[in-house]
């Protein structure tokens, strides 16, 4: 996949948790224009490969802001991280208006939790700046039944909206919407079955970082975490994006030392 002037394949890499929102559920993971360039810059160090920049919640029963709220949080923000860092960054929005803001300001990809279903035009701004795009299912309502065909369905229209557009084929990679209209059981369906969403033929991103599904508090999810990073390791999947990048850098390299040591 290509994101900015970067090309990501064979390997697992880390796409790294910017919030810029005061209500994200996990509150080590909120910055402010303030802080924001300390923990890229820890990021970085602790081997980050992607920066996802996110001005909205999407955490359960969030309350949503506008597009131009979303732009007001991260302006700032994100012209420092363009201006200070050389690696690509993403920006976590499903509005037309903050898509083309930030892809203004340098951006190199968009992470629509919506799948470019929420606005009818966000398709067009990615493909008129020539970025990326990671398309993830989501629904208005829980999922009933059969989730593989409702989700494959989703994201195979969603794909065909991104090439309609003009987006690259080689600058969309598809996420399963771990959390996002699911149940716990459903989601733990996902995760163990999710290589099922290559037949789509696009590159994948888990999201599964200290999530509710992981039960108990946010503060003892990250182990589960990086169990799901580890297996998200041996099912060919492209990025992990989550808020501990040191943890699951290593349990990345761990994972693949292991199955190196299993073909010997």
């Amino acid at each position: 996949m290509k994101i900015g002037k970067y090309n990501f394949e064979n390997n697992t890499f880390v796409a790294a948790i910017i919030n810029l929102t005061p209500d994200s559920f996990w509150h080590k993971s909120r910055n402010d224009e303030y802080t924001v360039l300390k923990n890229v810059e820890k990021a970085v160090k602790d081997g980050a490969s992607l920066i996802d920049v996110g001005a909205q919640s999407t955490r359960p029963n969030y309350t949503e802001v506008s597009a131009d709220e979303e732009i007001s949080r991260f302006e700032r923000p994100l012209r420092l991280i363009k201006s200070n860092f050389a690696l690509p960054v993403s920006v976590d929005t499903y509005f037309k208006k903050s898509a083309e803001a930030a892809l203004s300001l340098g951006a190199d990809a968009v992470n629509d939790v919506w799948g470019l279903t929420h606005d009818e035009k966000m398709a067009e701004v990615i493909a008129k700046y020539g970025a990326s795009v990671c398309i993830m299912h989501n629904a208005k309502k829980p999922l009933e039944g059969d989730i593989w065909v409702q989700i494959t369905d989703f994201l195979r229209g969603s794909v065909k909206t991104a090439l309609d557009a003009g987006i690259d084929a080689e600058k969309i990679c598809l996420d399963g919407g771990i959390g996002f209209a699911k149940s716990r059981e459903q989601n733990i369906e996902l995760l163990n079955g999710y290589e099922k969403l290559s037949c789509l033929g696009y590159p994948l991103l888990l999201g599964t970082s200290r999530k509710s599904m992981f039960g108990g508090n946010v503060e003892d999810r990250l182990e589960p975490t990086l169990q799901s990073t580890r297996l998200a390791v041996r099912k060919g999947v492209l990025f992990v994006r989550v808020h501990d990048v040191k943890e699951n850098v290593l349990a990345i390299k761990e994972e693949y030392d292991r199955m190196r040591s299993e073909v010997k």
